[in-house]
Parts: structure tokens; C-alpha cells; sequence
């Protein structure tokens, strides 16, 4: 989703800075495009960011005694952070 966005923000503000060619007294549209690409950009690195850190995992593991019979037990379980 955020990379899909980013995308969006560069390509719009792609747009704004580079094929428009439309004076507007009260904004300087150059201005937004290059804000928007650059934005665009902090938002797809962000995302690759999330993504990579998304795909970690853990692993755990528990040992304990069970009273009834004095067995060790081993318990060992990996998820991965959401």
C-alpha cells in the first residue's frame, strides 16, 4: 500500500513539475511537484523499510520441568512480528 502510494506522489508531482505548463499567481506548481516526488520518495523507502522488517522472524524456545513426572520439556515456537 505505501509503496503503491509513493508511486502516486512521484508520478503526480512528475506531472506538476514536468508537463504542465500553467502559471498560477498564488502557488508556484514546480514547487509542489518536486515536494510531491521527493515526499513519494521518503513514502516507497519507508515502505520498503516496513516490508523488509515485516519479514523477520523469531524464534523462541522454553524449557521447563513438568512437576507430575520430573520430565524436561521442550518447548520451541518462531512466529514473526506483525
Amino acid at each position: 500500500m505505501s509503496i503503491g502510494l509513493g508511486i502516486v506522489l512521484v508520478v503526480i508531482g512528475a506531472i506538476l513539475t514536468f508537463a504542465l505548463n500553467v502559471t498560477v499567481e498564488w502557488i508556484d506548481l514546480q514547487m509542489v511537484g518536486y515536494i510531491l516526488m521527493a515526499a513519494g520518495v521518503v513514502v516507497i523507502i519507508f515502505g520498503i523499510v516496513l516490508m523488509v522488517r515485516r519479514r523477520r522472524k523469531v524464534s523462541t524456545s522454553r524449557t521447563s520441568i513438568d512437576p507430575a513426572t520430573g520430565d524436561q520439556i521442550t518447548r520451541n515456537e518462531t512466529s514473526s512480528p506483525e
